[in-house]
């Protein structure tokens, strides 16, 4: 199935080359060879190119010699697996005035083995799993047991495919990297960290449960952050009224992966599971709407040391609180409320599985379709 995907690259390679992130099997290549159908294309997973990229770094700038009018742009597709080659696309950019476009899964081998990022002279891109907007008729349920990676989204047997997905990070992103030493400490560290999602990160809980050192716990989260897997959320902390809570929470990239990892099945409305998985479906769709429209505003959560809590902010303008309910009522509002007190917000939300949309006070109640609905065209 063929899905038009938002992030366009086109206006910006005509600017500056780029550098296009994503976590494995998001679409970065098909994507590249939709978008630039006739660019020069070099990718590195393929033990061929990998082979003959990595003996003679230059080849590709004398493979480009050969060819007439304009070749710009360049792509070169997972980075990662030779770092150095970023050296010779510097050079190219400087010297032959060259566009690329370089993708990576993993930008850990880049931020910590010195490796060139271009400096300045590439502007950075994310691509993540399929959004709402971007699913005609998307189906919730679907998406909320088993993500929206895409070849998982229209699998016939998604959890074999997630199992696969799981196995082959754990195998080609983490051991074939060297990235821990012990294989078996990480993988279990997945699970415990899967099980906390969206929560406080606890160290020093994560590191009893996964039986790894509290330090251990720390770096293995920094590994999943480098190899793209999950983000952190930061707390939001302007609040005098009320003490802010100043750890971050973290998601996993995708609902449907941690969904595997933590063993989580038959997500349905008025389940224990559904409003934690409801929520971290929300944060997916939030964090892809605000890097494809460029919006440099924050993305945090509020908590108080007293126990009110706020699950998304944007910047400190919008308040959203999600509830997995199919009636909200004022019982739901009383984080808003408290958040009211502290800050002026232009808008307060809550997202749910209400009907049709209502508003309470100054608090707007939009069923989650509503919500995306004007989320991706721009009115949230």
């Amino acid at each position: 199935m063929h899905y038009k995907r938002l992030l366009n690259l086109k206006q910006d390679i005509h600017k500056k080359s780029l550098f296009l992130f994503g976590p494995r099997q998001t679409g970065k290549t098909s994507l590249l060879k939709e978008q630039f159908p006739g660019a020069p294309f070099y990718n590195l997973l393929l033990a061929d190119v990998f082979l003959k990229v990595s003996q003679r770094p230059h080849v590709i700038r004398e493979e480009l010699q050969t060819r007439r009018g304009n070749v710009s742009p360049v792509i070169i597709d997972e980075i990662q697996k030779l770092p150095l080659l970023l050296d010779e696309v510097q050079a190219m950019i400087e010297e032959k005035k060259y566009r690329f476009i370089v993708t990576g899964s993993s930008a850990r081998k880049l931020k910590h083995g010195g490796g060139n990022l271009l400096a300045g002279r590439a502007w950075t891109h994310h691509l993540f799993p399929l959004t709402t907007s971007e699913i005609k008729e998307y189906d919730f349920l679907r998406i909320l047991n088993y993500g929206s990676l895409p070849f998982i989204y229209t699998s016939s047997d998604p959890e074999r495919e997630l199992a696969a997905y799981v196995g082959t990070y754990l195998q080609e992103e983490i051991q074939a990297e060297g990235l821990t030493r012990k294989i078996e400490n990480f993988s279990r560290f997945l699970q415990v960290a899967s099980l906390a999602n969206g929560e406080l990160i606890n160290f020093s809980n994560i590191a009893s449960d996964a039986q790894v050192p509290p330090r251990t716990v720390s770096g293995y989260f920094a590994i999943l952050q480098d190899t793209l897997i999950g983000n952190l959320l930061e707390p939001f902390t302007a609040t005098k009224k009320r003490k802010a809570i100043l750890t971050s929470k973290f998601y996993f990239f995708d609902v449907g992966v941690s969904n595997y990892l933590a063993g989580r099945k038959n997500i349905r409305p008025q389940t224990d599971l559904f409003g934690k998985v409801f929520e971290h479906f929300l944060f997916t769709e939030l964090k892809a709407f605000l890097s494809y429209t460029q919006d440099s505003r924050k993305f945090s959560f509020w908590r108080s040391a007293s126990g009110y809590e706020v699950d998304f902010l944007i910047g400190d303008e919008v308040a959203i609180e999600v509830k997995g309910t199919t009636m909200v009522s004022e019982k739901h509002l009383t984080g808003l409320k408290a958040l009211s007190e502290e800050k002026k917000l232009k808008r307060k939300i809550v997202i749910s599985l209400d009907s049709v949309p209502r508003r309470i006070g100054d608090i707007d109640v939009l069923p989650f379709r509503d919500f995306l609905a004007q989320l991706w065209s721009g009115d949230i």
